[in-house]
């Protein structure tokens, strides 16, 4: 699957309706961004199953701003709706390749769990 641009809604959709999520925050002028463009645009042709997206913080400041984006190139992945990682800098294929069968690794079930339990203990 070829990377998705998202903005502000396409973005919120994609958490919402999509098992695993991998977004990397870039700017056109950032040379670590452009380094690791193609090795994000290759590992998302591995993994069909996966939307992989990519936020241009200049184009979409409100979102980059909202989510807290201070250095770019960051990344996101998103697990049944959570975030699951986030990271600022530009990993070579072989840890990205990583990162991406991690997250799809995780048991989905286990970690609603685990926040369930969180927020419980939270509240209390």
């Amino acid at each position: 699957m070829a990377t998705q641009a998202l903005d502000q809604q396409s973005f919120a959709d994609a958490i919402q309706d999509n098992e695993t999520v991998i977004v990397d925050f870039w700017a056109d002028w950032c040379g670590p961004c452009k380094r690791f463009a193609p090795v994000f645009d290759q590992v998302s042709e591995k993994y069909p199953d996966v939307v992989f997206g990519k936020v241009d913080t200049e184009d979409q400041r409100a979102l980059a701003g909202g989510l807290g984006i201070q250095s770019i190139p960051t990344l996101m992945a998103f697990r049944g709706g959570y975030l699951v990682y986030r990271e600022a800098g530009a990993m070579g294929a072989p840890q990205f390749e990583e990162l991406v069968k991690a997250v799809k690794d995780l048991d989905i079930e286990k970690l609603k769990e685990q926040a369930a339990a969180a927020t419980a203990s939270d509240e209390a």
